[in-house]
């Protein structure tokens, strides 16, 4: 068995014997190839020779050791666990072994690779497909959606199959509104589009739902009412130089925040720039098919450009990976998420003392320091990649110097 040296005796015995002992070179290998630390391996080999003990104490046959077996370790046995030392009992290191675990046991076909969709699985999976292929919602946006209508078909049908005919007007009313959780007027416009969505999915699929779709309430939802929030060039400045030295992956976190900062792009696009995005000679980069669908090339500032380059030289972990910004944790040679971006810009706030929590005010910010300089709608849309002036036009609110010279005086205002 490899990794011998950083066992413990007892966790060795646990595994020696177990149906999952075959398979423990593979999980040793696969955590190295990964570089994980020591300590990390040491921990992860712990909780699997629980979870085998247990497996063991159950009689649970190695073709039946599914995700949803270990989830039933976690939930049912860990609560009441008298195991001797020295067994691992804390629930998120043990969730993050056993998804190691299933990778090994799905690759080495030691398990079946998938089962049987059940009638609620099926119906998230046909709306994904039809929110992926017809409406070319962001992958984001389908997620927050399915997450949406499976609490709603929960909530209605459970693990029963789907009938949209015993659906009443008055099941969307209730669920949409849900007057217990005093929702906001975003949320439940956010809810109703979701369920507006599927019901437009059904139609395609030829089932009578207009009646349904009539019935989703519309919340009173001004969208130009309020001014977008924006950051000073002064407040701009400070949160760069937030990101000096002392700070953990303080370069790729300034490099990040250029992007957002510079270039207006979404914590996604950040997440998903490869190497070959880059034209170092034409000084352009191009983001990849999006929400927009389409793939856009953009300038690229020297600031930003040097920014990035100070990072792939100087703090970027050795990887083969061709992402931009990569993991400088283990698992090594794997891209970052978007919540990685967003958890960068969210602790840059932090550091300057400020509460806002959203990355989408940099991309704000952009669009108003660019409307100050003059640069018109048009280019802005297009900086932005909005297929729409309408959605950009929300900006030109905050130019409230032009605003106050072509505004009307207020009627029976003294001028």
């Amino acid at each position: 068995m490899d990794d011998d040296a950083i066992l413990h005796p007892q966790t060795r015995a646990m595994l020696t014997g177990s149906v999952l002992e075959p398979f423990i070179a593979d999980y040793c290998a696969h955590l190295r190839q990964g570089r994980y630390a020591r300590n990390t391996r040491r921990v992860y080999l712990c909780c699997v020779a629980h979870f085998a003990r247990w497996l063991g104490a159950e009689r649970i046959e190695l073709n039946a050791v599914t995700e949803e077996i270990g989830k039933c370790f976690i939930a049912d046995h860990l609560p009441r666990c008298e195991c001797p030392p020295p067994v691992r009992r804390t629930p998120h290191e043990i969730k993050a072994a056993l998804v190691h675990l299933h990778r090994i046991l799905h690759a080495r076909g030691a398990v079946p690779a998938g089962h049987s969709p059940s009638h609620l699985e099926a119906e998230l999976a046909a709306f994904d497909r039809y929110m992926d292929a017809l409406c070319g919602l962001a992958a984001s946006t389908r997620q927050q959606r399915v997450q949406i209508l499976a609490r709603f078909l929960v909530s209605r049908f459970g693990s029963a199959p789907v009938d949209l005919k015993a659906v009443s007007a008055s099941d969307i009313r209730r669920f949409v509104l849900d007057s217990e959780k005093a929702r906001s007027t975003g949320t439940i416009n956010v809810i109703a589009g979701a369920l507006r969505c599927y019901l437009r999915c059904r139609t395609l699929a030829g089932q009578e739902v207009g009646a349904l779709a009539a019935a989703i309430p519309r919340a009173a939802n001004w969208r130009l009412a309020a001014l977008p929030d924006v950051f000073s060039q002064a407040e701009i400045d400070q949160l760069l130089a937030s990101c000096g030295n002392g700070v953990p992956s303080g370069k790729r976190a300034y490099a990040m925040l250029r992007c957002l900062i510079d270039l207006g792009l979404r914590s996604s696009e950040v997440a998903r720039l490869r190497l070959d995005d880059i034209d170092w000679q034409a000084g352009t980069l191009r983001v990849a098919k999006g929400k927009s669908r389409r793939a856009d090339v953009l300038p690229l500032p020297p600031a930003t450009g040097h920014a990035i380059a100070d990072y792939l030289q100087a703090e970027r972990p050795q990887t083969t990976n061709r992402a931009v910004f990569v993991r400088h944790v283990a698992p090594f040679d794997e891209p970052i998420k978007a919540n990685a971006v967003r958890n960068a810009v969210i602790a840059a706030y932090r550091r300057c003392g400020w509460t806002a929590s959203r990355t989408h005010v940099l991309r704000h910010s952009m669009a108003s320091r660019l409307l100050h300089r003059g640069t018109p709608l048009k280019e802005i849309a297009d900086l932005l990649r909005h297929r729409s002036l309408d959605t950009v036009a929300i900006y030109a609110k905050v130019d409230l110097v032009r605003l106050a010279a072509v505004a009307l005086p207020w009627p029976g205002r003294t001028p």
